[in-house]
């Protein structure tokens, strides 16, 4: 019997040891001896909440005050167990797809991975480095948007400059749209890492949700030393999986044999036989590592894989953790033909330098038209100097959250004459930068100065946007603090190609100057506008609206204490392209009004959020 098991042990690790080291083999034997896997004591457990935010993408807060901003992340839970829309805690920018359908979006990149969903992100320290056990979150506000955390090894609190820094998913997952907007704690079992960490990242896509979610604090648990678990455990072996033929690694050439059995010579079979055209449209479906991979494994591939065609677009953004100056270096002679680039969330905490991404960009920049670099705050004056020098073609450009870079930098841009659509959301630009810029890139056609808080007098810039940029399709002047109505006024008397306007939280504008309704006469094209928090807007704002602008699709008027439920009704029967209406926090509607409506106008979603 003895002997049985023995022979039997022996099959098993030998069969084992084809896909696995010595070492693995030997931990095997030792867990079906012993019959459970091995675990040293651990030292105690550490619970600490966020110390900092460090950085993030978007915020739907003000750069000047506390309510709604990512900072509400940091300490312990203001809301919880609390549910409902509340200003302390941290909200993103977006939520759902109505942003993409607008006009203003930009087009998707072919090649993104599909099990890459993120849309934001938030990095947070903490005060002790710690080997993670748990990560809890505290989502007070429609839950599910979170798709990944991810810890890093570099403490963010040292004054060392940071070397070899590493990324490492503890967990990832795909959106969800849970069933109930009510608060949950919300703790995904997450994976080991072999290092200590006081750094997490939250990565969030917010697409399926009916509308923002909301984040309260974020816990970390952990211990301080490295716990010592058994490196395998025992898989369980079927009785059928214990072949030990050799013809289990004979030849699979089969289908290139000839009649008498014997191999012959076939080159690349008949696959270096197909069009040139048909293969390359075959390998646009890899994803850029596959490609990568695939370029290494013969000649004819490597030709294939190597083809500038094969790099017209590229969007580098889901390898953000992994890019460095050799990553572009090894691109380079591949992309001569670049026309679309994303490089966002990129080239952080000294993965990219100035004489990388130089090379890089004199390489592939004369046909570049589109460039995407939100949140890659390696970025600095020369860098911007770089891209007005070597991309005088360049169409797109998008440095929204780049809010590192001085305010003298952003003059380069002015120099990118062929410019349509520019992203500064979030950055220092200031006045003469933006009007140096409007000067000279008069076919800019989608602008978004959302939150640039350091321009001076918007009424300036709106004067010369009336002016300069005729053609102008959409504005986002998400929280100008200074725009009046004379700005106003002059604007859409300038810009009637005007289709999409953000005037959030714009204090400064008044319903009683009767802008808003010039604002509606003067835009027939009109398809989305957003008066957010401006608790001006009246019943003949809304009724002019519905006379004027029958394109209209998004209209966001929360916050307004003098809409009835009367005009509401005659925008919807006015607006049959109507789609999304948030009338939050309006004082003269309530929830009954809401279901009454949503019952009439089905196709629409009316947004009326709550506190509890």
């Amino acid at each position: 019997m003895l002997t049985l098991l023995s022979m039997f042990y022996y099959i098993c690790l030998r069969r084992r040891s084809r896909s696995g080291t010595r070492g693995e083999a030997l931990t095997s034997r030792r867990a079906v001896e012993s019959g459970q896997r091995a675990v040293l004591p651990v030292s105690v457990e550490v619970e600490q909440y966020a110390k900092e935010v460090l950085d993030f993408s978007s915020h739907y807060g003000s750069e000047n005050s506390m309510s709604y901003t990512m900072w509400n992340l940091a300490g312990v839970p203001n809301v919880y167990p609390s549910s409902g829309d509340f200003t302390q805690t941290a909200v993103f920018r977006t939520y759902g797809t109505w942003w993409e359908q607008c006009a203003s979006a930009p087009l998707p990149f072919r090649r993104t991975p599909k099990g890459f969903y993120s849309k934001d992100y938030i990095e947070l320290g903490f005060e002790e480095p710690v080997y993670p056990t748990a990560v809890e979150v505290f989502e007070t506000y429609y839950p599910g948007a979170i798709v990944q955390i991810l810890a890093c090894s570099h403490n963010p609190f040292t004054q060392n400059p940071p070397t070899d820094v590493r990324w490492e998913v503890l967990w990832s997952g795909e959106p969800t749209k849970v069933l109930t907007p009510q608060a949950r704690q919300f703790s995904p079992k997450i994976k080991h890492i072999g290092f200590p960490t006081n750094l997490l990242r939250l990565e969030v896509n917010s697409s399926l949700l009916d509308y923002y979610t909301e984040l309260d604090a974020v816990i970390l648990r952990g211990v301080k030393e490295r716990p010592m678990l058994a490196l395998y455990k025992m898989p369980i072996i079927d009785i059928s999986d214990l072949s030990d033929s050799e013809e289990e690694l004979s030849d699979v050439g089969g289908p290139f044999r000839q009649g008498d059995g014997k191999h012959q010579r076939t080159g690349n079979g008949y696959f270096d036989k197909l069009p040139y055209e048909l293969i390359q449209l075959i390998l646009s479906h890899l994803t850029l590592p596959d490609l990568c991979r695939l370029a290494q494994s013969c000649k004819l591939l490597h030709q294939h894989c190597c083809d500038p065609l094969q790099y017209t677009q590229l969007s580098l953004q889901p390898y953000w953790a992994r890019l460095s100056d050799a990553s572009l270096g090894h691109l380079q002679s591949r992309c001569t033909l670049l026309q679309r680039l994303n490089l966002s969330w990129t080239g952080n905490r000294g993965a990219l330098t100035l004489m990388g991404f130089s090379s890089f960009m004199k390489a592939c920049g004369p046909s570049l038209v589109c460039l995407e670099m939100s949140c890659c705050h390696f970025l600095n004056e020369a860098c911007l100097e770089v891209i007005s020098q070597t991309c005088p073609g360049l169409q797109e450009l998008n440095l929204s959250s780049c809010d590192r870079l001085p305010p003298q930098a952003f003059t380069h841009i002015s120099k990118l004459t062929r410019l349509r659509r520019l992203v500064l959301y979030r950055t220092k630009i200031e006045q003469t930068a933006i009007l140096s810029i409007l000067t000279f890139c008069i076919e800019l056609r989608h602008l978004n100065l959302g939150s640039c808080v350091r321009i001076e007098d918007y009424d300036v810039v709106a004067s010369m946007l009336a002016t300069r940029c005729r053609l102008l399709c959409s504005l986002d002047l998400w929280r100008c603090r200074n725009l009046t109505d004379r700005g106003l006024t002059e604007l859409v008397s300038g810009c009637r190609m005007l289709e999409e306007l953000d005037l959030g939280w714009c204090p400064t504008l008044q319903s009683s100057t009767g802008c808003f309704q010039h604002l509606a006469r003067s835009l027939p094209r009109l398809r989305k506008l957003f008066l957010t928090a401006n608790r001006t807007v009246c019943d003949s704002d809304i009724e002019e609206l519905a006379a004027s602008c029958p394109c209209l699709r998004h209209l966001d008027i929360l916050g307004t204490r003098s809409v009835s439920a009367a005009s509401l009704k005659k925008l919807l029967q006015s607006c049959p392209q109507l789609v999304l209406l948030d009338v939050s926090f309006c004082s003269q509607i309530d929830m009954r009004i809401v279901q009454e409506l949503s019952g009439l106008f089905p196709n629409v979603a009316i947004k009326k959020s709550f506190t509890q």
